[in-house]
């Protein structure tokens, strides 16, 4: 089959590799049609490389169930599934207290397994969801990070009524504001330096926009009362990760979200409000929670498949799998006007 393997930093090539095969008896051999490009990419390919030299890369798809191991009774080849990616061992500390996403072997497919960016993947039989009738592969390809934002909500105390503030308006925090509103938020704030996103924010339901390319965003929040209920870091960005402890009001929730690739030096001022606000910092890690997957699965699913949620608006590119590494490219050159980013292994185009 072809595949994106992953080499090197900026060494991303379409070749062909060997095709999944049943080794175990809960494996299940799912046809790929659609599947997303993830910030963390971008990073990793970037400046960090493969986990693995030669990897079969990616991990937030949809597709449908080709194959099915002798011990798999809830799939069926033809059935239509989105993929959890976080691979787990189940029998640790963490897995059997229910919470999995601490797991002490935590893997993602893409790292050091072959992941989805494949005209086909192979996974246990757990890690896949059924799709609802109504949705389709995009959609399911957007499961997955809509997953990252909701285990990150489900980590606070949000209730209808709060107000939140989103720090960084990339993917992730465009699904942290609608699923923000969708769990009841009464006012979101958007903050990023870019315009463009800033308006996909408001689109996805942000109340206030807030560019802070040349203002301090803590005091621009305090004009509009006392801070927030919740701030949610999703830019993965040294500066942003320091300063967001600012915008909370006393007692207030701070969730970590983005991944930043560099140390967080966190001025005096900022550090003091954790102790002087008495915040509760919260950190989210991958998507998944107990009965595995979770929650988050099973909800995103619904929400998205019903209409209840609409995540599609993210999407600014579809293109084949085999123009991969050359989106890549394009990316990391000017990453302007790039949001979600779809491959697709067949070929529409």
């Amino acid at each position: 089959m072809k595949a994106l393997t992953f080499y090197d930093v900026q060494d991303l090539r379409y070749e062909e590799v060997a095709d999944p095969a049943i080794e175990k008896d809960d494996d299940v051999i799912v046809k790929v049609k659609a599947v997303g490009i993830c910030g963390s990419d971008i990073a990793r390919y970037r400046n960090l490389g493969p986990y693995v030299k030669g990897n079969v890369w990616g991990h937030e798809f949809s597709g449908e169930v080709v194959q099915t191991g002798p011990a798999v009774t809830e799939l069926k080849a033809g059935d239509r599934v989105v993929g959890c990616p976080n691979l787990v061992c189940h029998e640790c500390e963490y897995c059997k207290s229910g919470h999995p996403s601490r797991c002490e072997s935590l893997n993602t497919i893409g790292a050091y397994v072959p992941g989805a960016f494949a005209e086909y993947i192979k996974m246990p039989a757990v890690n896949l969801v059924k799709m609802a009738e109504s949705m389709t592969y995009e959609q399911g390809a957007l499961v997955e990070p809509a997953t990252v934002a909701i285990h990150g909500l489900y980590q606070t105390n949000i209730k209808m009524g709060y107000e939140v503030a989103v720090v960084g308006c990339g993917n992730i925090g465009l699904m942290a504001i609608r699923w923000a509103k969708a769990f009841g938020a009464k006012k979101v704030f958007a903050i990023d330096i870019d315009d463009a996103q800033l308006e996909i924010a408001r689109q996805f339901g942000a109340d206030v926009l807030i560019n802070s390319t040349n203002i301090d965003f803590h005091d621009e929040i305090r004009k509009y009362g006392n801070g927030v209920d919740l701030a949610i870091e999703s830019a993965g960005n040294s500066f942003t990760a320091a300063r967001v402890l600012g915008l909370p009001k006393k007692g207030g929730e701070v969730v970590y979200m983005g991944i930043p690739y560099a140390d967080v030096p966190v001025p005096r001022f900022y550090f003091e409000k954790i102790m002087r606000n008495e915040l509760k910092i919260i950190g989210s890690w991958c998507t998944i929670s107990a009965p595995y997957p979770g929650k988050e699965w099973v909800n995103a699913v619904e929400y998205i498949g019903n209409g209840q949620v609409d995540v599609l608006g993210m999407v600014t590119h579809k293109v084949n799998l085999s123009q991969g590494p050359k989106m890549f490219e394009k990316i990391i050159a000017n990453p302007k006007g790039f949001g979600k980013v779809l491959l697709y292994p067949e070929e529409i185009m």
